[in-house]
């Protein structure tokens, strides 16, 4: 996001792919127009460096542009596979993993099971793919290359020249997604990649999936899951999205969420005065960051970072805490010595160009301007955010401009899932109680509709989507789930089921010392990597 008759039959079904089981394994129950041999996947080893040091095999899979005709134009979806390495009477059968977005590429995250402790996710053959539209699958969207690129306006439109300006930009990027999307455009919703889903579990001969989503992940998982029941046998969902929420109003809490979680950091600055000397109190700190914005505004750092630019440096902060110091040491850099190399550092690092990052932009607008309707009426976004944006002026404009495309684009919109897990297995759900991109209440909103699930927080914690970062409270319960199905006990009321410590805000740069250092855990860099994939925007 900037950013869903199963029961004890399930289990007892659940270890697919024994010599016993292929037959069953295969037989299809979506009706005609699927008709196809399992095992059609021509799988040969992925060219990607991260992929071929686990030795992952990568391929194709073909699936029908519109899934309601299914004997048309067909599209390919790029899958990647790392296979079990226990013995094949210990397998545990295909997890799919999905690192949200939408638009982020998940070919590269079947290197995910590497990460779980206990060597739990060794039982599986860990399925990453690219949603239809995204990275290697064909075709690929991309509209405007050079749309998120320096010297935007700024975001808070306080002159009629200004949101004037944002708004020709957001119509222009819609025309152009129009013209470049083609019929592909009208088929990028939620529900067209979990129906693209279960065609690949197909051509793996598996009953069932297990799946692993992150953020946008975890609606994605809710809406296989209400759809496909029966074939869900475990899932893991990270950082829970408000299936009722679908996309507006889910954009609105996230401008409230991230507000509150800047206050965080800038408290944590304050505690941190004597290192990078931006304020001795929370208010301080936040007088110094709006007061740099205005400045920002008549002469950007460097020539290029303006304040929408800061505004965006400064949201890694409410999704991580692992970007703190870095964030810090940048905005100190520049406000105490005059150096803007930092910020720009930052914001080339996580804002960065070309046809990658717009391809991203582009199927995350595709997806969520489609899955449900928008408001049409300029008036009614403006009086919306200008309510919201007194109360968290620090991304709402931002996240509003992001998602202005939708007002005027091409596909129809359709009619969003209603969610219900009634008849699925048991569910590990997880959230920090201040994650901002998909607030807590949704995390509790998903358990509600999945009576069997289980969701463990973070208490207190502002990270977003933070599992197999270190935190062994979560982690391990993850390991323990994966590797026997076994969960904590689930508590009456609207509340958290297991609750653990949070993913600890880092050292400040300059006072960390040897021992501060040998206390934390070290974050895998694959892990780091895939961090930028699931934050999307």
């Amino acid at each position: 996001m900037r950013r869903l008759l199963a029961a004890a039959t399930t289990i007892a079904l659940a270890v697919i792919g024994a010599p016993g089981d292929a037959r069953a394994a295969n037989e299809r129950t979506d009706g005609p127009g699927y008709a196809r041999a399992a095992h059609s996947i021509r799988w040969s080893a992925c060219t990607d460096p991260s992929l071929r040091t686990h030795k992952a095999d990568c391929g194709f899979v073909s699936v029908p542009l519109d899934h309601s005709a299914p004997n048309g134009k067909k599209i390919q979806i790029a899958v990647s596979r790392i296979k079990h390495t226990v013995p094949d009477a210990k397998f545990q059968g295909v997890m799919f993993v999905n690192p949200g977005g939408p638009g982020a590429k998940g070919r590269g995250l079947s290197v995910l099971g590497s990460l779980v402790p206990k060597q739990a996710g060794a039982a599986y053959d860990w399925i990453g793919f690219d949603p239809r539209g995204v990275g290697a699958s064909k075709p690929s969207l991309s509209c405007d290359d050079d749309y998120t690129g320096y010297n935007r306006p700024p975001y808070v439109p306080t002159s009629s020249k200004i949101e004037r300006t944002w708004l020709k930009r957001t119509e222009a990027y819609a025309k152009a997604c129009a013209k470049a999307g083609g019929d592909l455009l009208g088929h990028l919703k939620t529900l067209d990649t979990v129906r693209d889903m279960d065609l690949i579990r197909y051509e793996l001969g598996a009953r069932q999936i297990n799946f692993y989503g992150f953020s946008y992940g975890t609606y994605l998982g809710q809406v296989y899951a209400t759809r496909y029941p029966e074939r869900v046998r475990r899932m893991v969902l990270d950082g829970v999205v408000n299936p009722t929420r679908v996309w507006y109003d889910s954009n609105l809490d996230q401008d409230l969420a991230f507000d509150r979680n800047i206050q965080v950091y800038f408290a944590w600055l304050a505690e941190n005065h004597k290192v990078y000397r931006l304020g001795r109190t929370a208010r301080e700190v936040r007088k110094r960051f709006y007061d740099e914005q205005k400045d920002l505004t008549r002469k950007p750092a460097g020539g290029v970072i303006g304040p929408s630019e800061l505004t965006d440096i400064f949201l890694q902060a409410g999704y991580y805490t692992f970007g703190w110091a870095d964030i810090a040491r940048a905005f100190s850099g520049w406000v105490r010595e005059g150096d803007p190399s930092g910020l720009r550092k930052l914001y080339d690092a996580n804002n960065p160009q070309g046809r990658d990052a717009d391809n991203n932009y582009a199927v995350y607008l595709a997806t969520q301007c489609t899955d449900a309707a928008w408001p049409k009426s300029w008036t009614k976004w403006t009086s919306d955010n200008w309510e919201v944006h007194r109360k968290a002026p620090f991304e709402t404009w931002a996240n509003a401009w992001y998602n202005a495309p939708c007002r005027n684009w091409a596909a129809p919109s359709g009619i969003p899932v209603t969610v219900s897990g009634e008849t699925v297995p048991p569910v590990l759900m997880i959230s920090e109680t201040l994650d901002a991109a998909t607030p807590f209440s949704g995390a509790l909103e998903a358990r509600k509709r999945f009576p069997r699930s289980v969701l463990v927080e973070g208490v207190g914690g502002t990270t977003h989507s933070g599992s197999l970062y270190g935190n062994r409270c979560v982690d391990d319960t993850i390991a323990d789930y994966l590797a026997t199905g076994k969960l904590p006990e689930r508590q009456s009321g609207e509340r958290s089921d297991k609750r653990c410590s949070p993913i600890e805000p880092p050292a400040p740069v300059a006072a960390a010392t040897a021992d501060t250092k040998a206390k934390r855990v070290p974050v895998p860099a694959e892990r780091l990597e895939m961090q930028k994939l699931i934050a999307g925007r």
